[in-house]
């Protein structure tokens, strides 16, 4: 069975290649930590990429993170996973979309509310490129008063 990557497919390819991040956390209160590590983007064919990284955990730990990221001719959508050394839980991303300007990915998720125990709440995931060289993940969390808040952003930048 051999099919045709579409533009889409393409899209994620720009990922392609290795990356360093940082991002500020607040470690206690009023102290803010620069978190960083590396990333590396390999394709798997035209249709898949798989995303490694590697880095510093809040607390000071080292982390281990995995993302997969395709497309889906026949829901037309995005979609893809993800995994870390840190937690039991497996992310799924589905009903991702690109912005008309092809520059913002956005993708939809499920995942424990970190502030109530037994919680599931709604997440998205947006990956923007600033650049060839230059990317932005932003993740947000749907509040019970129905706004999203954003609760990460990481600054990625080519090494490779």
């Amino acid at each position: 069975m051999k099919v045709e990557p579409k533009k889409e497919h393409l899209w994620l390819q720009k990922l392609v290649g290795e990356w360093t991040y940082e991002h500020e956390a607040e470690m206690e209160p009023g102290k803010i930590t620069k978190i960083t590590g590396t990333e590396v983007v390999r394709p798997m064919g035209d249709l898949w990429v798989l995303c490694e990284a590697r880095g510093e955990m809040p607390g000071g730990s080292m982390g281990h993170m995995m993302w997969t990221f395709g497309y889906d001719s026949q829901k037309k959508a995005f979609g893809g996973t993800f995994v870390s050394s840190m937690m039991e839980y497996m992310w799924i991303y589905h009903d991702g979309t690109l912005d008309a300007e092809e520059r913002v990915l956005t993708l939809p998720t499920e995942g424990p509310d970190f502030s109530v125990e037994g919680k599931i709440s709604q997440y998205r995931d947006i990956f923007e490129l600033k650049s060839h060289d230059e990317r932005i993940l932003r993740a947000e969390m749907l509040g019970q008063d129905g706004k999203w808040t954003e609760v990460l952003r990481q600054t990625y930048r080519r090494t490779k």
